[in-house]
């Protein structure tokens, strides 16, 4: 349920109402805002009535939640939910780019792919060091060398990092190097590895799974805010469907429905769901049109190259006329592209 309290509530009666709640066993989550102190109590309602939280001085009105997930619903917050990352913010009326190639590779394919994105206009540099792989053959990443040099390209071009962390035994190095914690697809639903992200305190990146829900997807959010991280970004990259000419069919419908049931900002990746290059940048002009936060997009200097997805990978020149392109659609949809300060 959520306890909305009256804009001239005082701290003691706020503090009556959290006492209460904990008495009867509620888990609180306290959001203070300029005009309004709301209660987000998740636990048994029959241990404790409506209408006896009602009656107690300050309460303006209790608002049950009917969605299983509840942290996440727009019930408990309606304002959109912006993530700061340093000076850099995820959504409001700001677009951010997240570039780059699906893994390190080495020091020299990594600089440059982060300069060449950053000169286009991307504001975040996205790079595998540990890379989840179908086959236990291919290239695994580079580890804790590959986030020296992710650690190295942010100083050299001020690009905030996007990392993939693969399991709870590495949070506390990738934290250490990244600005943004990703969970991939694979993990979604890896329900532990969530509490544990959650508890590094970092803004933390949630791809759907590949044959997820909608509601499921938020179920998986509602793990990381309620260890109290409420720095979550969903990433829609494409969902399993009897299609097979792309890699994965891409729900852009997931963009305007995820925003109207929650308030975690949305970005788009394009790269993973179509798993072709050519398709990559009307597909992000699509997403942006569609309301999303954000893309996700791989980059290379030479895909032909590359050891990871070098067929989803743009080159710079195509990543720049993407760049463009977007800002135009951006532009009228009364946002603007993100840049570096």
């Amino acid at each position: 349920m959520i306890v909305v309290m009256n804009h001239n509530a005082a701290q003691i009666d706020i503090d009556r109402i959290l006492q209460k709640l904990t008495d009867a066993g509620f888990q609180i989550h306290l959001s203070q805002g300029v005009e309004r102190t709301i209660i987000g109590a998740i636990g048994d309602k029959t241990r404790l009535s409506d209408h006896a939280l009602e009656a107690m001085p300050g309460v303006e009105k209790v608002v049950p939640i009917l969605q299983p997930y509840k942290l996440a619903s727009r019930a408990y917050r309606n304002s959109p939910t912006v993530v700061k990352v340093g000076d850099l913010e995820i959504g409001g009326d700001t677009i951010q780019v997240m570039a780059g190639p699906c893994a390190v590779e080495s020091r020299d394919q990594l600089l440059k792919s982060a300069m060449l994105v950053r000169e286009a206009g991307a504001t975040m540099l996205r790079g595998g060091a540990f890379k989840p792989r179908t086959s236990p053959y291919s290239f695994q990443g580079l580890e804790e060398k590959g986030l020296e040099l992710l650690a190295e390209a942010r100083e050299l071009t001020g690009l905030r990092i996007v990392t993939e962390v693969m399991d709870a035994s590495t949070i506390e190095l990738v934290a250490k190097y990244a600005d943004i914690l990703q969970i991939g697809t694979r993990n979604m639903q890896n329900f532990f590895l969530l509490r544990e992200v959650a508890r590094s305190g970092k803004p933390v990146l949630l791809k759907r799974g590949s044959s997820s829900t909608i509601e499921e997807w938020l179920l998986a959010a509602e793990y990381i805010l309620a260890e109290g991280n409420h720095n979550v970004i969903l990433c829609e990259r494409g969902v399993r469907t009897f299609e097979s000419y792309t890699r994965n069919t891409l729900d852009l419908t997931a963009v305007p429905v995820v925003k109207y049931l929650s308030h975690l900002p949305v970005i788009v990746d394009p790269s993973h769901a179509i798993g072709k290059w050519r398709f990559v940048e009307p597909m992000a002009r699509a997403a942006i049109a569609a309301g999303a936060d954000g893309l996700l997009i791989e980059v290379h200097p030479n895909p032909a190259e590359a050891l990871c997805d070098g067929p989803q990978s743009l080159t710079p020149e195509n990543f720049q006329a993407l760049m463009q392109n977007i800002g135009a659609i951006a532009e009228v949809t009364g946002r603007r592209i993100g840049k570096i300060k």
